[in-house]
């Protein structure tokens, strides 16, 4: 049986950037050579990064992606590369996008997978599947490939895929099978989900059996605004082995020697098999020879703990959207309370101390332990600390309003998030904001207070998920003989905004675990109020909270962008309208 040296890039593609995501691919190719590879794979959308949204419409935008896959596979030959296969994701379009008034039937924009080889582009192959549900909306933006693309390469006929071809059965993998290649190369932009590693293994292995054949999956790393992708690409045998597979949340190049069955006597060029897909068929004429010398194995990382992968999808989604976007520094309020000393530590993980400026903001009502575990957190982490006392701005606002009650606890969150915003345009920082997703389900936000910044890194951790957070991450610390980043202080007490003597969470909302269960069941599982009811909720406070996330659904809209780490996060993935009168609860 012939043997293939795959190399499956794991990398970080910035959308729009693509003379930036080139020369990613021309780096990589380069790694890929060096290590013997006689197959090299890329993400979905290599090129110009993944989801590009609307930027499908524009066909200025498509025409610069075309001409740079064309350009990149010149530069690979250039660079001495042009022996070795590619396999690289890009925008296509056969005739006008989609937009409204100019459709034409079957024709449209592509997300599309490329095979370079010998300077030129040897063939493509366009996305079957288009997913349409939670973040996606590929129904809006491509249109469907009709036929699936078989490259015979070094004597084995490889199969090309994109991400959601995987996750359906029939289609792509079933006419792979029936065309009885040796192996399917799947490229991915698929985000990043809590325990979505577990589902994907068993995943590849019913599209290994489907296929009867090796499946090498590529996934892309890095965050893009909301969302973040974390790798974990992996090679499993037709008979569901995992052979390899790459860690998460970093790029990496997976290097791994697998026996393929050689090809049979070549096919027509053009055949028509199950599902309406025809199968086109190419040849790469020439590849690198077999490497000499022990085969390459890639390895298979170890699951982590859920609390490990969920610090390093946020801290990975934090830098990127920072870095991505040219923003020098971050600062944000702390308060000594556990969402914002979560939030600061994993701010200094993401940008290192120097880039982290945390301003602790008083009131009268501010406790001394609140400054103390402030003061105490920003010397555990090395953050640039400043102190900005709240309260002469507030009375010199109530000197001049007639204010009272809430009213006046509104105007302290306020008054910080003016100070905040005021050090962010001074100084450049982007403001980070610290609710967690308990707090945006049912509104106990301040609108243009405590929930004013340009991102969130915990907008899509439930509360009980951010004390399991802390605690982890300062046991992680100090496994590793650090200084654990949190005061447990601030892990202990009870969390209370401060904002009236004696203020408690609890004095407004249900303890956090007994809230959290409800809004889990309510908002990331859509159960109504009998399902919540009969698993054991008691039916006031369901009806209690149901009412608090339904009339919060406009705060939510005016809230910053966040790493989405759950199966629906607010925003993309759970859209309801704000004027809505259905209520669970009648």
């Amino acid at each position: 049986m012939p043997t293939l040296r795959l190399a499956l890039s794991q990398v970080n593609p910035t959308v729009g950037d693509l003379a930036g995501n080139a020369a990613l691919v021309r780096a990589w190719t380069r790694k890929a050579a060096d290590a013997g590879a006689q197959l090299v794979a890329f993400p979905e959308m290599m090129l110009t990064g993944y989801p590009v949204e609307d930027l499908v419409f524009r066909r200025s935008f498509v025409a610069a992606s075309k001409a740079a896959l064309d350009r990149l596979a010149a530069d690979l030959a250039g660079d001495g590369l042009g022996d070795l296969p590619v396999v690289v994701g890009y925008l296509d379009a056969d005739g006008p996008p989609q937009v409204a008034g100019d459709a034409q039937p079957g024709r449209g924009a592509r997300n599309a997978a490329a095979l370079l080889h010998g300077g030129a582009v040897v063939t493509t192959y366009f996305k079957h599947h288009l997913p349409n549900y939670g973040v996606f909306d590929e129904d809006r933006y491509f249109v469907p490939g009709d036929a699936l693309t078989v490259v015979r390469v070094g004597g084995v006929d490889v199969a090309l895929t994109i991400c959601e071809d995987l996750w359906q059965a029939g289609g792509p993998f079933a006419v792979a099978g029936q065309a009885g290649v040796g192996l399917v190369v799947n490229i991915n932009g698929s985000p990043y989900e809590l325990n979505k590693d577990d589902i994907r293994l068993p995943l590849v292995r019913r599209r290994a059996a489907e296929a009867g054949a090796t499946i090498a999956y590529v996934n892309m790393i890095g965050g893009q605004d909301e969302l973040v992708f974390e790798g974990d690409s992996m090679v499993v045998a037709a008979d569901g082995t995992l052979l390899a597979r790459a860690p998460q949340f970093v790029e990496h190049l997976l290097v791994h020697d697998v026996e393929l069955p050689e090809a049979g006597p070549p096919g027509p060029e053009a055949e028509e098999l199950a599902d309406g897909m025809r199968v086109l068929r190419r040849t790469v004429a020439a590849i690198p020879p077999a490497p000499v010398g022990p085969a390459a194995d890639g390895g298979t990382m170890a699951p982590v703990a859920d609390e490990a992968e969920v610090w390093q999808a946020l801290v990975l989604g934090l830098r990127d959207y920072v870095n991505k976007n040219h923003f020098p520094s971050v600062v944000l309020g702390l308060s000594g309370g556990i969402d914002s000393a979560v939030v600061a530590a994993l701010a200094v993980d993401a940008l290192g101390p120097d880039r982290v400026v945390g301003v602790s903001l008083p009131s009268q009502h501010s406790s001394e332990h609140s400054r103390v575990d402030a003061e105490e957190l920003a010397k555990r982490t090395g953050l640039d600390y400043r102190i900005e006392p709240i309260q002469p701005m507030v009375d010199t606002f109530l000197a001049n309003l007639s204010l009272a009650g809430v009213a006046v606890e509104n105007l302290q969150a306020r008054v910080r998030g003016v100070v905040l915003m005021a050090l962010s345009n001074q100084e450049g920082h982007l403001v980070l904001t610290t609710g967690n997703k308990s707090e945006l389900a049912v509104g106990y936000s301040t609108l243009y207070g405590d929930s004013v910044g340009g991102f969130n890194p915990v907008k899509d951790v439930w509360k009980t998920l951010i004390w399991r957070l802390a605690k982890w991450r300062n046991a992680d610390a100090a496994a590793r003989g650090e200084t654990p980043p949190i005061p447990e202080n601030s892990i202990g007490k009870p969390p209370s905004a401060e904002l009236s003597p004696g203020q408690l969470d609890s004095d407004s909302l249900p303890e956090y675990d007994v809230l959290d269960p409800i809004l889990i069941g309510y908002v990331d599982g859509d159960l109504g109020r009998d399902g919540l009811v009969s698993s054991g909720h008691d039916p006031a406070v369901v009806d209690k909270v149901l009412r608090l996330v339904d009339i919060a659904e406009y705060k939510r809209r005016q809230s910053a962008p966040g790493t989405k780490i759950s199966m629906k996060a607010f925003g993309r993935d759970r859209r309801l309208p704000i004027t809505n009168r259905w209520r669970e609860n009648g």
